[in-house]
Order: structure tokens, then C-alpha cells, then sequence
């Protein structure tokens, strides 16, 4: 993959790149309805495709949130149109990687010194390039380590790269801009804690030693003495991401083994710690031939208020669809409801919640599960696209949901990701249950 010389890291150079794309999808939508005035049957395929390429070109070239919120997008299929998805994908672990050049000036920043002089060895080739940094192997006095290395301004950019993404999200989630600011300020805050290795480091530890009784997971040391604000040391683990591991056809038993221990590695620490790794996506696991797992990335981490997590985790008690009083009142202390919903669409939004919760609790609902249901999950597609299509969700553009549930709601749509892509059957007898009447 060709290496980027340079990252813009103004407010005005980011802002231009997000103008220029603005005028190549411009182009793409003009020579589309040119096709189309020709042809009436020409689908959007080909300008969701050119689209979706400009897009990730542009956001691949600044990096950090933006390309972030892209790869945050790719999880959720029914977001976004199959090209967008199959690109932002691209944005978890193979983004293009910066040159070496501007590796060693950020640690001639952060040490004094070039990545040769502080390791025996240093790879100049990113093994890895994501949205906020790059893994560069190394070794030292006989020891292998994985250097993260964040990429320059992205910190800094934060906050003014997500204003940029907000007229698209507001087009995209069809929501009103006071109630989006909560959930804006909400993935601000995470991707501000994102950049920040010094605390990802005490995160790290913590929540390894707090995990490591799950036979089987697999977690790296990490090294304060080379890592910094913006440089993280740690071990390098081997193992493969999820494609190059089902591409060595293992077995289902070793398919159900992983599984489980993600499934295990999760529920664990939601019901807990709660604290959870909030950012499941395959660029963050290494999977073994052997059925262990390595996680070796903590840099999203969602810490659960008690109030929400009694609340939430209440609604994947099958048992609560039974008493309508207790699951509406449940409903109106996760703000299902708005001040402004009329009668007709507080029953609407009611019965549409008992769906979306009884579809997405169903895993919880016995023994085991079989992720590997793709008609359970066309089903999660289909009612993701049927709430599209309803008249009052699309007329009543206020938020619903607590703030709380978007990393929550993100880890467990991953989760199920993985699992689905491994074709898993796991145990999901809970470390927790939430009563009804708590």
C-alpha cells in the first residue's frame, strides 16, 4: 500500500479536503443522472461506489476522527449502503500508512531519539495503519514489541473534524441538531480518550489483570519506559484478524471456542466490571489456531453508569414483555420517549421498542445461540430498514435513547458481528442478570 508523505493537520487544510470531496460527489451524482436520462433502469451501484471511494480517499488522507466515525459506520450494515460499508471496513486495520520519515519525528518529539537508537530493531513498514495510529514490530534485548504510533494532529482535530462530519450526520440520522449535539458530545469524548495513550496504557493493565482468569484470552504487557502521550508499547502478540483466519478453514470447534471466549470476554465485563473494551471490531483481535484469543487494543473503553446499566440490561429479561407497565416505564427511563411524541406516536415507537428489543435480546434468551443464523440477522437488517420506511420515525426527528447507549449499543452490534463472521454456536448464560422489578 503506497505510504502518505504528509497528514493535513489545520483547520483549514481539513476543512478544504472535505470541500474538494464535496465537489467530487457533485461530479458523480451529475454523471449518474446523465447515465440515467439514457437509461431509466440504472440503479445507484456505481455512484454509491464512486461515492463511497471518494469518501475513504479523503478520509483515509486525514485520518484520526473522521476516519474513525467511517469505521464506527462500516459496523452497523443498515446505516449505510453495501459500498460505504465494504470501504469504511478498510479504515479497522488497512488504512494507508504513514512514511517512515514522520514516524521518526514523532519520536524524536517523545524521546529525544529515533525509533533505531531506543530498539535494537525497528521495522521502517507499518505492519498495521487504522484511523488514529499505525504498529510498527520491534525488538529489544531479545524481546518482539508492537510500537503504536499516533498519527500527528489527530488529537488536535478531534473537535473540529467532528463539526465538519455533523451536517452529514444530520442528513444521515434525520435528527434535530440539539438532540444530535448529545450524542455527538458523547463520541467527542470517547475519540478525545482514543488519542490519549498514557491513559489507554492504564486501561490496558487494568483491565487485563481483571480478565485474565478467562482461560484462553490472550493480553500483551505494555511498557511505560518506551511509551508516551502518543507512542504505545507493548507486546507483540501473534495470531491472524478475522479474514486471514477463516481464510485456514478451522474448525468449528475451534470457530465455537474463539467465540465463546469473545462472548465470555464481554459479558464479563459489562455485568462486572462495568467497564467494557467498547471498540469490537476485527482489527482488534488476533485469533489463533489453537482456539486462544489476543485483544490488543483498549483505547475505547465505555465505563457504565449503574442507573443505565439496571435499566438496560432489564430489557433482555424476556420475562419483562409480560408486564406492559413495567417495560413502558423501563422505556421512559432509557428516553425512548419524547415530550413532544403524540398518543399515536407513543404507541407506534412502543410496539416498534418491543420489537427492536425482543429481536435484539434474543440471544440472551436461552442456553446457547447460533450466530451463524444468517436469517436471524436478515431479520436485524430487515426491521433496521422497515423503521427506515415508517412515516412518524421519519416525521419525529428527536433523539431516543440515552447518551449512555451508543457505545453499548455499538459494542454489542460488533459483538454479534464477530460472532455471525465466525459462524460461532457459544453459551450466553449470563455473569448477570438485571431483575425486572430493579
Amino acid at each position: 500500500m503506497k505510504e502518505q508523505n504528509s497528514i493535513p493537520t489545520s483547520k483549514v487544510e481539513r476543512a478544504t479536503k472535505f470541500v474538494q470531496t464535496g465537489a467530487k460527489i457533485g461530479g458523480n451524482y451529475i454523471k449518474h443522472y446523465a447515465k440515467k436520462a439514457f437509461n431509466p433502469d440504472l440503479t445507484r451501484d456505481q455512484l454509491n461506489e464512486d461515492n463511497s471511494k471518494d469518501v475513504y480517499d479523503t478520509l483515509s488522507q486525514l485520518k484520526g476522527s473522521a476516519l474513525k466515525v467511517a469505521q464506527m459506520l462500516s459496523q452497523d450494515k443498515n446505516m449505510l449502503p453495501q459500498a460505504y460499508v465494504d470501504k469504511f471496513t478498510m479504515a479497522q486495520y488497512s488504512a494507508p500508512p504513514l512514511s517512515y520519515p514522520l514516524v521518526v519525528k514523532t519520536f524524536q518529539k517523545y524521546f529525544g531519539k529515533s525509533p533505531e537508537s531506543l530498539f535494537d530493531t525497528f521495522e521502517r513498514n507499518a505492519a498495521n495503519a487504522a484511523s488514529i495510529g499505525q504498529v510498527h514490530k520491534a525488538t529489544k534485548d531479545g524481546k518482539t514489541y508492537a510500537v503504536k504510533i499516533q498519527y500527528p494532529g489527530v488529537a488536535e482535530s478531534v473537535s473540529s473534524d467532528l463539526k465538519l462530519v455533523k451536517p452529514f450526520a444530520l442528513r444521515l440520522m434525520n435528527m434535530k441538531e440539539k438532540d444530535l449535539d448529545i450524542y455527538m458530545d458523547e463520541v467527542e469524548s470517547k475519540l478525545i480518550e482514543e488519542t490519549d495513550y498514557e491513559l489507554e496504557l492504564r486501561r490496558s493493565n487494568e483491565i487485563s489483570k481483571q480478565c485474565a482468569h478467562i482461560t484462553g484470552l490472550v493480553f500483551p504487557n505494555y511498557y511505560p519506559e518506551y511509551s508516551s502521550k502518543r507512542i504505545l508499547t507493548m507486546d507483540w502478540l501473534e495470531g491472524f484478524h478475522m479474514k486471514e483466519f477463516l481464510a485456514k478453514n478451522p474448525s468449528q470447534e475451534i470457530r465455537n471456542q474463539i467465540g465463546q471466549l469473545l462472548w465470555d470476554f464481554y459479558d464479563f465485563q459489562m455485568h462486572q466490571l462495568r467497564t467494557v473494551h467498547a471498540d469490537p471490531h476485527p482489527g482488534n483481535f488476533l485469533m489463533r489456531m489453537d482456539g486462544t484469543l489476543g485483544v490488543i487494543d483498549f483505547g475505547c473503553v465505555k465505563e457504565i453508569p449503574e442507573e443505565f446499566y439496571n435499566e438496560y440490561f432489564k430489557l433482555l429479561n424476556k420475562e419483562l414483555f409480560d408486564d406492559k407497565t413495567v417495560l413502558l416505564e423501563t422505556f421512559e427511563r432509557l428516553n425512548f420517549f419524547d415530550a413532544e411524541d403524540t398518543p399515536l406516536q407513543r404507541e407506534i415507537f412502543f410496539d416498534l421498542f418491543c420489537e427492536m428489543t425482543r429481536l435484539l435480546g434474543l440471544p440472551f434468551h436461552g442456553e446457547t445461540f447460533d450466530f451463524s443464523d444468517d436469517s436471524y440477522f436478515t431479520r436485524i437488517y430487515e426491521f433496521g430498514e422497515h423503521i427506515g420506511q415508517v412515516k412518524e420515525i421519519k416525521d419525529a426527528r428527536q433523539a431516543r435513547g440515552s447518551r449512555h447507549g451508543i457505545y453499548i449499543n455499538r459494542t454489542y452490534f460488533g459483538l454479534y458481528n464477530l460472532l455471525n463472521q465466525l459462524g460461532a454456536t457459544v453459551r450466553t448464560k449470563s455473569y448477570g442478570e438485571v431483575p425486572i422489578e430493579a
